[in-house]
């Protein structure tokens, strides 16, 4: 299925002209030599982009790669690194070029047999070129040490002067990589891609651009060594797809993880790097379609047009609205496939694979971030994943998100299916380590229960606020905005300390209250009668006191001796939203008050 939607795509895009034909790939290519008709090298071009400082290269489109290994790896046809096209690389980390004549044997060895019969005057002069060039003797050539050693271990193509294409693009060349390419594989199968009868792929090329995979290229499949073989047969007999097809669902591949700015089509979540692509009526429509899910997926991060634009669709959709009385241009029937890969030493992992309607999408995703909303909303722009996943990752860098939770999560946005119970525990265990209670870890807290509570969970039957909800009689809840209460009444008291009691208690009290809260209900008493002595603060006092004294009457009797994981949840959202309930009266008063967001610390009036 994942593989037939490729193939269907690539074969859209190459009608259109967006992807190579079959035998050729896209590659980051470096230099252009460009020789006379005797093979002599008459300049060396630079490819990069002299306006951008960051580019060293373009992409061209050349005859295909494959993903090579071993001692002696073969080469590319008509073009490669310079490793084998001069026979000279650079190591990373190495000051002076270092010669490698096992890359250029090999390289000369293919080209000299490939074009022993070429007549074409560019593949002539490219014979030429090869037959003459020496390795050794690359520093008398002043073309190319003019550019040395930024040219070495690049990827070159060449060209003949007077000429503006280059020698592979030549008619004669086309020929000669369609033969070859023909050529290359003789085992006639079944292929279970087409269901039809043809050439079968022994190796599959190289999928490029999967962050964490190797740079060389990694496989989804792979059979190298004789443990994975059955039945008599190895490498890609084992599950037979067709040499076309092989090549065009990895082409496709490689285009849709190209990291461009003018190419959104792949975005980065946790470990897995999230394709995405649509089917739809005409190309404003599938553009439509492709420009919302991508928006919906990773949300602008800042102010401006598109992100309300993205919010009034979101909102729209909850209402029951209709995508195309949003956007003539958006049809909720337009198809939506959803492609996430992860590095696996040499090969690559289907994290999750998903295919709906963009209605039926974005409804899902409209749900997800109604199940994050909490008040007051801790951030300006609406949250993509990987900021919901770096805000419960150790000191939230994305490399510390253990990666089956980023899985887990995705599928659950995705699907509309209930979140990973490790989602809560994970906010929850990073709240108790650093005491920060930020709004993101309370959202995820609360968006883990709210989809339980809506789907049916037959543990969470009470609705789970939005904002401060003074008639919510859940323990975990009370005891949370009981704590936040308990904190006013120490600020109030002492006004800076050096360590608050959420400094120091907050772990300890949402996880076994009776054990903590006569301690802080003692010490409050002593807060409370020193706060009372200043003619400052003695209304905030007397305020504090009577909600202390509200949220004790719907606890009852007693402390629970501990709290489960969902109440612990509940724990951080009420203590989030007395909190900030305390900040809106201070300003409210017209005092200085901090509101804490994820996205900068702002001061109120």
């Amino acid at each position: 299925m994942i593989f037939t939607s490729l193939v269907e795509y690539y074969e859209r895009l190459a009608a259109q002209g967006k992807v190579p034909a079959f035998g050729s790939t896209q590659e980051k290519i470096g230099y252009s030599i460009l020789l006379n008709r005797e093979g002599e090298v008459q300049d060396v071009i630079n490819l990069s982009n002299p306006a951008d400082n960051k580019s060293k290269w373009t992409m061209l489109t050349v005859p295909a790669s494959f993903k090579r290994s071993g001692i002696a790896p073969p080469p590319f046809f008509l073009w490669d690194k310079t490793a084998f096209v001069l026979g000279v690389d650079q190591k990373a980390g190495a000051d002076t070029p270092t010669l490698n004549a096992r890359s250029w044997a090999v390289f000369k060895a293919l080209h000299l047999d490939r074009l022993a019969g070429a007549t074409d005057e560019g593949l002539v002069a490219l014979r030429k070129f090869i037959e003459a060039w020496i390795p050794d003797n690359w520093q008398g050539c002043e073309h190319i040490a003019k550019h040395a050693p930024a040219i070495f271990g690049t990827n070159v193509v060449f060209r003949l002067d007077g000429e503006l294409g280059y020698i592979h693009e030549r008619p004669a060349a086309q020929e000669l990589v369609k033969h070859y390419s023909a050529a290359d594989e003789t085992t006639l199968g079944l292929c279970l891609v087409s269901g039809e009868t043809r050439p079968i792929a022994r190796l599959h090329p190289a999928i490029k651009g999967v962050w964490g995979a190797q740079t060389s290229g990694a496989s989804i499949v792979s059979f190298n060594l004789d443990a994975f073989d059955s039945y008599g047969k190895d490498r890609g007999a084992n599950a037979p797809v067709s040499v076309h097809a092989a090549f065009a669902y990895t082409t496709v591949l490689n285009h849709l993880l190209l990291r461009d700015p003018h190419h959104r089509q792949c975005v980065q979540i946790g470990d897995a790097s999230v394709v995405f692509w649509a089917e739809a009526k005409d190309q404003q429509q599938r553009e439509a379609a492709e420009n919302l899910f991508l928006s919906e997926l990773e949300p602008p991060s800042s102010d401006s047009a598109e992100s309300a634009k993205l919010k009034h669709a979101l909102d729209a959709v909850l209402e029951g609205r209709a995508l195309h009385d949003i956007d003539p241009n958006l049809d909720p029937a337009s198809k939506i496939f959803v492609l996430g890969l992860s590095p696996n030493a040499s090969r690559l992992s289907v994290r999750y694979w998903f295919s709906e309607n963009l209605g039926v999408f974005t409804k899902r995703l409209a749900q997800h971030y109604n199940d994050l909303a909490i008040e007051p909303t801790p951030w300006r722009t609406t949250p993509a994943a990987w900021r919901l996943l770096s805000a419960i990752a150790a000191r939230e860098k994305t490399e510390n998100v253990p990666q089956q939770l980023a899985g887990s999560l995705m599928r659950a946005v995705l699907s509309g299916g209930r979140y990973p119970r490790t989602l809560l525990s994970a906010a929850i265990m990073r709240m108790r380590a650093d005491g920060d209670i930020s709004g993101l870890r309370v959202a995820l807290c609360k968006a883990v229960l709210a989809r339980d509570q809506r789907l049916g969970n037959g543990d969470i039957q009470e609705e789970v606020p939005v904002s401060l909800d003074r008639s919510n009689t859940m323990p975990g809840y009370l005891l949370g905005r009981l704590f936040s209460v308990l904190e006013g009444i120490q600020e109030a008291a002492l006004h800076s300390a050096s360590a608050s009691i959420k400094d120091r208690y907050y772990g300890s009290a949402s996880a076994m209250p009776a054990a903590v809260f006569p301690i802080l209900m003692r010490g409050a008493q002593n807060h409370l009668s020193k706060a009372m002595k200043d003619p400052k603060g003695k209304g905030l006092a007397i305020s504090l006191e009577k909600e202390v004294q509200q949220i004790i009457d719907g606890l009852g009797c007693e402390f629970p001796k501990t709290l489960r994981l969902e109440d612990q949840g509940r724990f951080a959202i009420g203590y989030y939203h007395q909190r900030n309930e305390r900040f809106r009266s201070k300003a409210g008063k017209g005092d200085a008050a901090e509101i804490i967001t994820d996205d900068i610390l702002e001061t109120s009036v």
